[in-house]
């Protein structure tokens, strides 16, 4: 739902001493994560030449990539979805800088409208998922040992965008990173899917969540909405070599053939 239109959710009690310390490490291990990780240039594999006008972000966070496509796509309207109060409400300040062309949304995206838990990982909320964390996730990444339950609302893209007429929202890039429910959300937004030129899609090859969506799956649904595999922007490896996670995008031919 719309800044506009958020209900109250179950957020835990914490003392003030606890909210420094889910900031701080939240701070801290985003930063590591950055150091890591390397940045995706500023081509993104051919795209940031497409006359992009909406951006879908699902699983904003604090508007991390929003903030990033902001600066490539000055002119574009943005659509950002994070269903965790703390990081909602950092995402929801930085809107007001531009609330005609910033519109966020306190959701989570899936196949269906339900109220829902999700798994809120202290110490990392960017890891948090719907789904739980495996003994490989926790062993490889202990800082998402620490969790707490908290009630959410859930949506489908299809239902959020239902009011919004296709012509004006012109060529659409979406950007999903949901921890391991990538596949429910391309369920429940198949129109808006099928109407988007390009999509960016964090894809963990490592089982890091429980029942998450594989690359097979993703490919295949993708696939199936006339998307072809342009390759990963970036990926993440284990201490051996393989790869955990990656970034991969994906581009619909039909909507560039037309340029």
């Amino acid at each position: 739902m719309p800044l506009e239109l958020q209900t109250k959710k179950s957020i835990p009690t914490r003392s003030l001493f606890q909210n420094l310390l889910y900031i701080a490490s939240n701070h801290l291990f985003n930063l590591i994560g950055h150091l890591l990780t390397p940045a995706w240039d500023k081509r993104l594999l051919g795209i940031s030449q497409l006359p992009i006008q909406t951006i879908i972000d699902i699983g904003a966070n604090e508007g991390q990539f929003a903030r990033q496509m902001k600066r490539l796509f000055p002119l574009a309207k943005i659509h950002a979805f994070e269903p965790l109060p703390i990081p909602f409400a950092k995402l929801s300040h930085w809107a007001q800088t531009d609330v005609q062309k910033i519109i966020v949304y306190n959701l989570a995206l899936g196949e269906s409208q339900d109220s829902i838990s999700i798994n809120s990982h202290l110490y990392f909320q960017p890891s948090s998922s719907i789904l739980s964390t495996t003994e490989l996730c926790e062993s490889s990444f202990p800082m998402v040992k620490k969790q707490e339950k908290v009630t959410i609302n859930q949506s489908t893209l299809d239902q959020e965008m239902a009011n919004i007429a296709p012509e004006t929202m012109g060529m659409i890039l979406i950007k999903l990173d949901v921890q391991g429910y990538e596949d429910r959300v391309i369920r429940g937004g198949q129109k808006i899917f099928a109407q988007a030129t390009a999509c960016i899609v964090e894809i963990s090859l490592d089982l890091l969540y429980e029942k998450q969506a594989q690359f097979r799956d993703i490919f295949y649904l993708l696939d199936s909405l006339n998307y072809y595999y342009a390759g990963n922007l970036d990926q993440v490896l284990g201490r051996d070599g393989h790869v955990r996670y990656l970034n991969a995008l994906f581009l619909k031919q039909s909507k560039l053939s037309c340029i």
